[in-house]
Parts: C-alpha cells; structure tokens; sequence
C-alpha cells in the first residue's frame, strides 16, 4: 500500500491558510492547461474553514466546477447537509456559477440521487483534485468500514449508502474507485481524536481512507494533534 505525503502543521488556521493557497493554484494550473478546474468538495468542519478562507480570498469563477464527495440523505435546507453549509460559507456570494455547483440530490432518496448523480457525472472531466475528510473509525466521504467501498476498478463512481453506522443512515458518497480517477487527492484531518486512525492508517492496515489514490499525488493535510509521532 502506498502511503500519501503527510504535511504537518503546527494547527488547523495554519493548515488551512496554506491548503487555500494550494487549492487556488491548482485551478490555477488546471485552467491554464485546459480551461477548466474540476473540484472535489468534503463536509466537515476544517474543510469548512478552509471554505470561508477562499471565501475571503473570493476565490473562484466560471471556469471552475464543484463535486460533491458525498451526502446526507436530508432536506435540501437542513444544517447537517453538506450543500447547505458550503452554500453559506463559500459558494452563494462566489463567483462560480449556480450550473457549476453540483449538489447531490439526495433528498430524493439514497438510491434515485445515486442514479442521478451517475447520469450527472457521464461525460465530466476527471476531477483535478479531490478534497476529502476522514472519521475517527478511519472512513472517508460516505465509505465506511464494513461496507463496499466501491474500491474495484468496474465499481459505479457513486454509491447508494442505506446503513450508515452513524446519523443519517441514507447517504450517497462518489466510490473509491471514482474519486481514485482524480489528479490529486487532498485529505484534510484535523484534531486529536483523529490520531488513532492516522497510526493504524500510518502502520498499513487497510481502511476507507487507504483505498482512495490520486493519480499524480495523494496528500494528507494535518494538524499536529491529529498527527502520531510512531506509528
């Protein structure tokens, strides 16, 4: 198993300053090479730092197109839904275009907003990077241990999740295979109760987080509680 490149950092606003620098160069060089930045959003609450950081920096136009790596099977405008929250810290006063932003429908149910996600995602670039979180059980996007993770090559690029083993149990979430077809993966962790993951992801052991590759890099992106000094 390949390990990615861990960046360390001394905590999470420090983390973060340096990731919305990293996340603009890379539209940067995607739309000098081809015009458009495909862009992978994760929930959480340091991607959403990370979110209102490029909200400052107003970061963003129409040559830019947001994913989303997964979603809660909820209301269009509940809080816990990932849209929503990136909706109000980044996304409504950005200059990226509302038919760029790319929502999960998943308050149609896990199983018709996974076929529409699908049918939504024929024909798109391979994403240029593809930001994603990861659990304290060592999950990442929607994939959890114990369940397809859809790591297979012939795996469909988005998952309809009816168990989840937390709340809600409805949730779409891209595959692993799917978000494993992007340039760069960037995981963004953050905090102490994270660390045991790291060491059991650090020592090889197989999990959600492990199975997910970017093409031309992986990196995680950390804070140092989050951090183990061994494996």
């Amino acid at each position: 198993m390949t390990l990615p490149d861990w960046r360390v950092f001394s905590d999470a606003d420090a983390l973060v300053a340096r990731l919305a620098d990293a996340v603009c160069e890379a539209a940067e060089q995607a739309v000098a090479a081809r015009g458009a930045f495909h862009l992978v959003l994760a929930g959480g609450s340091t991607p959403l730092a990370l979110y209102r950081a490029l909200a400052a920096c107003n970061a963003g136009d129409a040559r830019w197109h947001l994913w989303y790596g997964d979603e809660r099977c909820l209301p269009v405008d509940h809080p816990q839904r990932n849209s929503r929250t990136i909706e109000t810290a980044w996304l409504a006063a950005s200059g990226i275009p509302p038919e760029n932003r790319r929502p999960i429908p998943a308050e149609r149910g896990a199983g018709q907003a996974a076929a529409l996600y699908t049918d939504a995602l024929k024909g798109a670039a391979n994403f240029d990077v593809a930001l994603l979180g990861m659990g304290e059980d060592g999950h990442t996007a929607s994939l959890f241990p114990g369940h397809d993770w859809g790591a297979a090559p012939d795996s469909p690029d988005v998952l309809a999740v009816h168990d989840a083993p937390k709340p809600p149990p409805g949730r779409v979430s891209l595959s692993a295979a799917r978000l494993s077809r992007s340039s760069r993966v960037w995981f963004v962790i953050a905090g102490r109760e994270k660390e045991t993951a790291i060491a059991h992801w650090k020592a090889g052991e197989v999990l959600p987080v492990s199975s997910v590759h970017g093409k031309q890099e992986t990196v995680a992106w950390l804070d140092a509680a989050a951090f183990p000094a061994t494996a």
